[in-house]
Order: structure tokens, then C-alpha cells, then sequence
């Protein structure tokens, strides 16, 4: 045996002034062995930052790193401590390698006493360090104990901190691989470096330990920097090429195969695969802790291979999800990625922590019990950067010309052609003007010809004119749809018409509108194609077998964005800005002619916000634009029903508290989503199985406990979320039930102006929430008392042209009720795209009188509920469409300067919202606050000096 050692012990652990954090990093994976250098292929460093070593692998930042010079550069913190040489072989049964000695650690009476070694001068800010070690246990215990790595952190004139490094589970006389990684974001005054973990009184085994910097790099003075490798899985045994060690069941089994099912299914890479079987709930799966290998803010691909088994069943969810519980007990579940197939598929998603967890499970899950989930592999990695899409080249724009061929029907029916067992033929009778929403895109146009197309005998609802556009076509180009359509006698009631489009079979909403047999109905929408098909075609489709079926002028053209641009600049200056004459006065002295003035306009009268969620605001940085950059918030779930009370009587308001608190400390106006949601998929089960009485019990318990508890918090309220598209609470409670909600909710909170939402009903592809639609809902719920106070319109649009949402805006405008679009978001895979969605929404909105407000349903990468639709991406980088975003807010605040005039005055024309204007007088600046309100005749603003 080598000599005993003790040492004096430092106090820690106490509770409060414990900062422990287990910090979460990226695992650099498994070390391979060289032929030359030491049994990890590193050699060790004295002093300074990392280098490579002369074998080309990088140094090992611990000292005495195998125990060849017994416990020297060691220390032991207050427990006993000896080496084992190598000529003594074994330990208590554990063997090791040929000619290692190893470190066991003796009469530990606390879970945290180890061995520790002192690395503040050989580590750097910023830099990712690899953790490894081989480690071992001895003496009294039952299964296996964990035994963790972790840096003590101490700051002078500050508590000392603890930052988690990673843990393994080790059975006695076993040797395991402890790995993990670490990066300092502050540079502490001594950084320590200690394993620890077993019960009191288990004996703690150390063969070896190594940490390096990982792919060092230059920085600008020179010195070397390290990178965390980006493309490492930090799935331990991800291949199951070590059976089933470092993963578990999810309350089943797991199993290791190399086939099943008599052959039949066999690993599609590799030679193993796991199968959790034995399966009793939809959440029982495999999992694996990774906790101390993810890193927050920063984002991940998962990518699994998997299928299912068994049960009889052909499909089924196969999901990945993470469980993540936060140091103050606060747990979280992420869905990152689902697939649906029955053999081997790759299931694929992204992940990003905004908060540093305690704990970090990933799992997969979701068939039905019964049913086993088999993986063959999963691999976390670190999300490659994708660089940005450029903007697309389109070659011979051709803005307005119509792609349909004989529209007019000059030749008859040449170029058209049935689309199924119909017949086509043309007749008169259709209007010669073009359709109010082409108009307005096209302007001056040549009259119609009148004709139209007959389609009868249809036995269908897909039956109708089609023609083949593929050649006419260019990608990323938007289009606008427009045609007078009607239906022939015979019907029973309105029917719904569509203009489609066959995109390589993928059907594509070209517009919808529901139309009778009385008179022409316009029809109108939009689409863009992003990737290249074989074919496409145009077709009309739509009412019932049997009933026939006229079109009449169907234009499909391309829109020019930037010319409808330069009218809405125009009308936006009508709209939103007023001229403002600011005079100056000053008791017992004039104004000095030619004194200088400064005007800048602080803040925006027009609502602009977003969606945040209670876990955004643990990401700073997610905090900083967010604050900067919106005046309003809505909350994405933390307000709903089934978020505020998921079970009967357990109440959860801690999250829209933190949310609400956030946005009170940066002065944010918030909008109430939801009181309730009428669509049937939202309710909760509780709800669903309470009788009728109870269910009104609960409706008002629900409105007196939200709206006492935030009276006078939220300006807004979406009373019942989605009216046109569910009728939950109607269908049980009665029609009254809708406008009783409104009424409670005005006597309980009258401050707060109560909204109707819905979706779709801006862009003209569903005839269920059409502005027509929309409008009789709203006079309905009012001639029954209810006091409905504004309009919300959701506004997720895809391929917006402004015409189209235009004139939704001015129908509803005809209420005389505040418009807000609520839940905004766009979506394409191009960028430049979906900024230019983006700008179209935005600039129609603030263009156009009737609307007060905006909010963004998110702008986060994987933070939103649609993809390709965020503003910054997912570690904080603004792209395009966030740029674009910034430039309007920029454009769309007044500020300028000059020099007051013979009558003492300065004049300027700018935007309706706050300002600051200074001036100075001789060797004083004086600076006053004022307001621009809506108006048309001048403001004049008195400033006394």
C-alpha cells in the first residue's frame, strides 16, 4: 500500500449559502486510445492553458492524472486517502489495467468528501473542457452508488458555487467511465476540481482522470481558445454497441436484440437494437439521462431510428420527448420530434433549455400499451449552423399577366378540360368587371368578356374545370387567385367553392367562398410554390353532386409587392401620423430665434407584440429583444383553462404571475388568451365529464377566480377563443352560454376590453370564418347583450397578398370596433420570403384605420408553433425576417431637428405615440415629454421652459 494521507477538510454544503448548479454542457464523447503517450493518449501540462501534446492529442490539464507519483498534486478533502501500485494487482475483486496504480479514498462520512485537485491556472473563460475518469467503489453497499464530478468555484467577497460535471452509476467491483464537460462563463478566483458522490462509508476508487480543451482556436491575441466540438453525439452507447448500459425503461423493459420477429426485423445500421417492451401507459419507453451534457441556450438535433411492434398494429406515434426539472423543482416537458410508420424511419427534431437544469431525461414514448417501441439508434448533437438563405432569383418577372390560359373563353372551352365524368361548355350571362380584389391589385384592366363556364353533370365534389399551369409558374413568386364563381338551381342552401390547386397530388388552398344560386360571388386568395413540382393544375371544385356549377374570369398572377408597398407609405402617413406645431414660451424672457431643437420619438401609440412563454424569460437574451423591441405581450399558454387548472381544484397561476411580473417591470401592455377556448380538442378531460350543471358551476367559478384575481392587469381579454371553428360550451350549455361569458366577465372586470378570435378570416381560404361570417357572429352575440369591444384576427397566413387581407379589414372596419391581429405569424423556408410576408402583414395592418394593434405569435426559433416562421434564430441571431421587422419599427417612429422660428415655434409631421424633445438655452439643455394623439387638425403643444 502507499502511504496514508489526510487532510484538513474546507466547510461547505451548508444550505444557505449553497450555490450549487449543475451547469449543462455538451459531451465531447468517447476518448480514443493511441498506440503511443499514456493510457488516454495525453500527457499533462504543468502550468498555463492547454496545448496539443507531441502525439497531436490534447493535454491533460490534471496533474499526476494516473497516480504514478503516488497522491502528489492531490488533495484530499476531509476524508483519508492511499495508492494501490500496480505490482498489488487486485482490490477487494476489482481488477485493473496491467501496470496501473489507482487512488481509493477512504473513511468519507459525507456524500461530497473526494479527491480534489486545484486547475485555476491551467483552465481559461470561455473555453469547453472534457471530463473523464475511471472510477470504482468498495465496502458496504447494496447496487450500485453514483459517483458525480464537480468544480467548486470560489469568488472572494462572494459565496463559493458548485458547477455539476457529470455522474455514473457504479456496481461494486466494477471500473465505469465518468464523463462530462464544463465551461466557465466568469473566471472565479480558484477553480477546483473534486469526484465525489457514494454514501458515507463506501470507499470511493480512482483510476485515472483526464480533462482537455477541446478543438483549440487562435483568438486575436493569440492565446489558445477552445471550441466544444459541434458535432458530437452526447448519447452515451447511442448504437447499443454496449448493450443496454447507460439506458433504462421508462416504467417498462428494455431489451437487446440483434433480430425479432423470427428474423423478420433486423437492426438497419449496426448489429443491435433495443426494443421497451412490457409497455402499460403511452409515456412508458427507453431513456437516458443527459444531464451535465446539454448546454442552455444552445440548440440540438436529435435523430433517431425507429419503429414499432407488435399489437396488430400498423401505425402508431413514436415521439421524442425531454424532461427537464429545474433547481427550484419546476418540471418541463418538450416534445421535440414525432414520426408515424410501422418499419425502421428516422425520427428528427430540435431542441433548445433556456435554463441551466438539475436534471435533463430524454426518452421516447407515445404507441399505445402493448406496443413495443423499438430504436436501433439516437444521436443529440449540436445543431449544425445553417447559413442563410439568400434571396431567390426570379428571372422575368412578369407582375399582373394572368398564367390561365383563355380566361375570357374567346376560344370556347380550348385549354380547359373536365375534371372527372363532367360536362363543360360556355354560355353568357357573367359580369364584365373584374372581381373588387383583383382590382385593386391590377388597377386598370380591360373589361371581362361575359362568358363563363357551364359545369353540369356532376357527380362529385371535386368536379369541376381544370387546366394544367405548370409551365406559367416560377417558384417563390406569390400569386393571387380571383374569379366570380355561382352555382346552378337546385341546392340546398349555400355551397362552399374552391379554386385549387393539384401540386404534384398535394392539394393547395387557392381561396374559398361560399356562394348560392342568386347573383356572382367574388372568389379570392393566394398561394406560392417554394420547391420545384412535376406538374401542377388548376381546378375549380367545390358544391354538391348534382348541383351545377359557372365560373367566370379566373385570374391567377403574380403580385408586385413593392409597387402596393409605395400606397400603403402613402396611406400610412394619412393614418398614422398628424402635424404637431410645438410652442415654446418662458416666464419673463422669448425664446432666442434659431434656438436648436431636437425631437425623438420614444415610443409608438400602435400596439406591437408578441407571444412569450414562461420559460422564454429564462433566456436573457430571449428577454433583451424582447423588451426592446415590443410594447405588448400575450402569453402562449399560461393563461388558458387547461394550463391554470389542468386538474379539478389544483390551480397553477405561478406561471402567468412570473409572466405578468416581467412585463410590468418594462411597462408592457398584456393581452388576457384565454378565458375559454369553444374548440372541443382544448378542453380539458375534467371538463368533459361534468353534467350540465356542473359544467356551468365550472364555467363560473372559472370567470369569478380569473378575472377577480387580474382585475385591471389585462387590457384584453379573448372571451371564447375560436367561436366559428368549435361550439363546446354551446353545445352543452345553450346558446346564451356565449354572450353570458362576455356579460360576467365586463361586470367582473370592466376595464378590460373583451375580444372575439378566430382564424382565417383575413385571407380567404375558409368560408367557416369568412369577414362575412365573422361579421354576423359578432351582431349575433351583440343583439344578445353581449359587450363585445374589438375584433381579433389571428392572422396564421401563408403567401399574404394585401388586397385580399385589405378587404377583410375594411368589411369588419364597417363595425366601428377596434381590429387586432392577435397571433401573427408567417412562414417560408426562404427568409427574404418571410420577411416579405412578414412586411405585407405589417404594413397593411398599421396602413389601415380600423386596426389598433399587432402581436407576433412568437418570434423565437423553436419557440413558435409554426416552423420557418421566427424572426431571430435559435441562439439569438436576428435573421431577415427579423431584420425587416426592426427596419419598420425604425421607419415608423418620427424624429428630427431644426430651429424655432419668429413666432417661437417648431414644426414637424410625425407618427401618433410619445416623444422627448430637448432643447438648449445658453448653456442649459432642457428636455420635456409630450404626446402625439390621433387627429386631423394640427396639435399644437405648449411647452413652458
Amino acid at each position: 500500500m502507499g502511504r496514508i494521507c489526510s487532510s484538513c477538510c474546507f466547510t461547505r454544503r451548508v444550505s444557505n449559502t449553497h450555490q450549487k448548479a449543475e451547469h449543462i454542457q455538451r459531451s465531447i464523447g468517447t476518448m480514443e486510445n493511441p498506440k503511443e503517450g499514456n493510457a488516454y493518449g495525453v500527457s499533462e501540462k504543468q502550468n498555463g492553458s492547454s496545448i496539443k501534446s507531441r502525439n497531436g492529442f490534447p493535454s491533460n490539464i490534471i496533474l499526476n492524472h494516473d497516480f504514478s507519483r503516488g497522491l502528489d498534486s492531490w488533495n484530499l478533502n476531509c476524508c483519508n486517502g492511499s495508492v494501490v501500485p500496480a505490482e498489488s494487482g487486485s482490490f477487494e475483486g476489482i481488477s485493473v489495467k496491467s501496470g496501473s496504480n489507482y487512488a481509493v479514498i477512504t473513511n468519507r462520512k459525507e456524500c461530497w468528501q473526494g479527491l480534489e485537485q486545484d486547475i485555476t491556472c491551467r483552465v481559461s473563460l470561455g473555453s469547453t473542457y472534457s471530463v473523464s475518469a475511471f472510477v470504482g467503489v468498495s465496502g458496504s453497499l447494496q447496487g450500485s452508488a453514483d459517483i458525480k464530478a464537480t468544480l467548486k468555484l470560489e469568488y472572494q467577497g462572494s459565496a463559493t458555487s458548485y458547477l455539476f460535471i457529470g455522474r455514473t452509476s457504479v456496481p461494486r467491483q466494477q471500473w465505469k467511465k465518468l464523463e462530462g464537460t464544463f465551461s466557465l462563463s466568469t473566471m472565479p478566483d480558484r477553480v477546483v476540481f473534486y469526484l465525489e458522490g457514494p454514501s458515507p462509508g463506501v470507499d470511493l476508487l480512482i483510476e485515472s482522470v483526464v480533462i482537455f480543451c477541446s478543438s483549440p482556436i487562435e483568438d486575436e491575441s493569440s492565446s489558445t481558445r477552445c471550441a466544444a466540438e459541434e458535432d458530437e453525439n452526447i448519447i452515451l452507447n447511442p448504437r447499443f454497441e454496449d448493450g443496454v448500459n447507460n439506458w433504462s425503461g421508462r416504467g417498462c423493459k428494455i431489451l437487446l436484440h440483434d433480430s425479432m420477429g423470427d428474423g423478420k426485423i433486423v437492426p438497419q445500421s449496426g448489429k443491435f437494437f433495443v426494443s421497451a417492451t412490457e409497455r402499460t401507459q403511452t409515456w412508458n419507453g427507453i431513456q437516458q439521462e443527459i444531464t451535465g451534457r446539454v448546454q442552455r441556450k444552445l440548440a440540438y438535433e436529435v435523430s433517431a431510428v425507429v419503429q414499432i411492434f407488435g399489437n396488430n398494429i400498423t401505425s402508431a406515434d413514436v415521439r421524442v420527448t425531454l424532461w427537464v426539472q429545474t433547481p427550484n423543482q419546476r418540471e418541463q416537458y418538450i416534445g421535440v420530434a414525432k414520426v408515424t410508420n410501422k418499419d425502421w424511419i428516422q425520427l428528427q427534431g430540435k431542441f433548445l433549455l433556456n435554463a441551466s437544469p438539475s436534471r435533463v431525461v430524454i426518452y421516447l414514448e407515445g404507441p399505445p400499451p402493448g406496443t413495443d417501441i423499438l430504436v436501433n439508434s439516437l444521436a443529440v448533437k449540436h445543431a449544425e449552423k445553417i447559413p442563410p438563405t439568400p434571396p431567390p432569383v426570379i428571372e422575368d418577372l412578369a407582375f399582373g399577366v394572368n398564367i390561365i390560359q383563355n380566361s375570357n373563353l374567346n376560344d370556347g372551352s380550348n385549354g380547359w378540360f373536365p375534371l372527372g365524368n363532367c360536362t363543360l361548355s360556355v354560355t353568357t350571362g357573367s359580369p364584365h368587371i373584374l372581381p373588387p380584389m383583383a382590382r385593386d391589385s391590377l388597377g386598370a384592366h380591360e373589361p371581362l368578356s361575359g362568358r363563363y363556364i357551364l359545369v353540369t353533370k356532376r357527380s362529385q365534389n371535386w368536379m369541376g374545370p381544370a387546366q394544367m399551369i405548370t409551365d406559367g409558374l416560377k417558384l417563390y413568386l406569390t400569386y393571387q387567385v380571383s374569379a366570380w364563381v355561382r352555382i346552378g338551381p337546385g341546392a340546398t342552401g349555400t355551397q362552399n367553392v374552391n379554386v385549387a390547386l393539384g401540386v404534384d397530388n398535394q392539394w393547395v388552398n387557392g381561396g374559398q367562398a361560399e356562394v348560392g344560386n342568386d347573383r356572382w360571388y367574388e372568389i379570392g386568395g393566394s398561394f406560392r410554390i417554394e420547391k420545384q413540382p412535376l406538374k401542377v393544375m388548376a381546378y375549380i371544385q367545390g358544391p354538391a353532386p348534382g348541383v351545377d356549377l359557372m365560373v367566370a374570369g379566373l385570374q391567377i398572377f403574380p403580385v408586385d409587392r413593392h409597387a402596393r408597398f409605395r400606397h400603403l407609405r402613402k396611406e400610412t402617413d394619412k393614418i398614422r401620423k398628424r402635424d404637431v406645431i410645438l410652442k415654446f414660451s418662458c416666464s419673463g424672457t422669448g425664446i432666442p430665434i434659431g434656438t436648436f431643437v431636437k425631437v425623438r420619438q420614444s415610443q409608438n401609440s400602435f400596439g406591437f407584440g408578441s407571444c412569450v412563454s414562461r420559460t422564454n424569460i429564462d433566456n436573457e437574451d430571449f428577454v433583451d429583444f424582447f423588451v426592446k423591441n415590443f410594447n405588448w405581450a400575450v402569453f402562449g399558454n399560461e393563461l388558458k383553462w387547461y394550463w391554470t387548472e389542468s386538474q379539478q381544484g389544483n390551480f397553477n397561476y405561478r406561471d402567468a404571475d412570473e409572466l405578468l411580473d416581467l412585463c410590468k417591470s418594462y411597462n408592457m401592455e398584456t393581452r388576457g388568451h384565454c378565458i375559454f377556448w369553444e374548440v372541443e380538442g382544448t378542453v380539458q378531460p375534467w371538463i368533459k365529464q361534468l353534467n350540465k350543471n356542473d359544467l356551468m358551476t365550472a364555467v363560473q367559478n372559472r370567470l369569478t377566480g380569473l378575472l377577480t384575481r387580474y382585475k385591471g392587469k389585462f387590457r384584453h381579454y379573448d372571451v371564447n377563443n375560436e367561436m366559428l371553428h368549435g361550439s363546446f360550451y354551446q353545445d352543452r350549455l345553450g346558446k346564451d352560454i356565449r354572450a353570458n361569458m362576455f356579460k360576467t366577465a365586463n361586470q367582473l372586470d370592466p376595464s378590460a376590453t373583451l375580444f372575439v378570435n378566430d382564424y382565417h378570416v383575413e385571407d380567404g381560404c375558409d368560408t367557416r370564418s369568412s369577414p362575412e361570417k365573422y361579421i354576423e357572429h359578432i351582431i349575433d352575440l351583440q343583439k344578445q347583450g353581449a359587450p363585445v369591444g374589438g375584433i381579433g384576427i389571428q392572422g396564421h397566413i401563408d403567401s399574404p397578398v394585401g388586397p385580399v387581407v385589405c378587404s377583410a379589414l375594411d368589411n369588419l372596419g364597417a363595425l366601428g370596433l377596434p381590429i387586432w391581429f392577435t397571433e401573427l405569424d408567417v412562414s417560408s423556408i426562404n427568409e427574404f420570403i418571410r420577411a416579405d410576408d412578414l412586411e405585407v402583414m405589417l404594413r397593411e395592418a398599421f396602413a389601415h384605420p380600423a386596426v389598433d394593434g399587432i402581436m407576433l405569435w412568437g418570434f423565437w426559433e423553436l419557440f413558435m408553433s409554426r416552423d420557418n416562421a421566427h424572426l431571430v434564430n435559435a441562439e439569438g441571431e436576428i435573421n431577415e425576417t427579423g431584420r425587416r421587422y426592426l427596419a419598420l419599427r425604425k421607419e415608423w417612429l418620427s424624429h428630427g431637428h431644426g430651429h424655432v422660428n419668429e413666432q417661437g415655434e417648431f414644426m414637424f409631421r410625425g407618427f401618433h405615440g410619445s416623444y422627448v424633445v430637448e432643447m438648449g438655452t445658453g448653456s442649459k439643455k432642457i428636455s420635456k415629454t409630450f404626446v402625439v394623439d390621433n387627429g386631423e387638425s394640427p396639435l399644437v403643444i405648449s411647452i413652458d421652459l
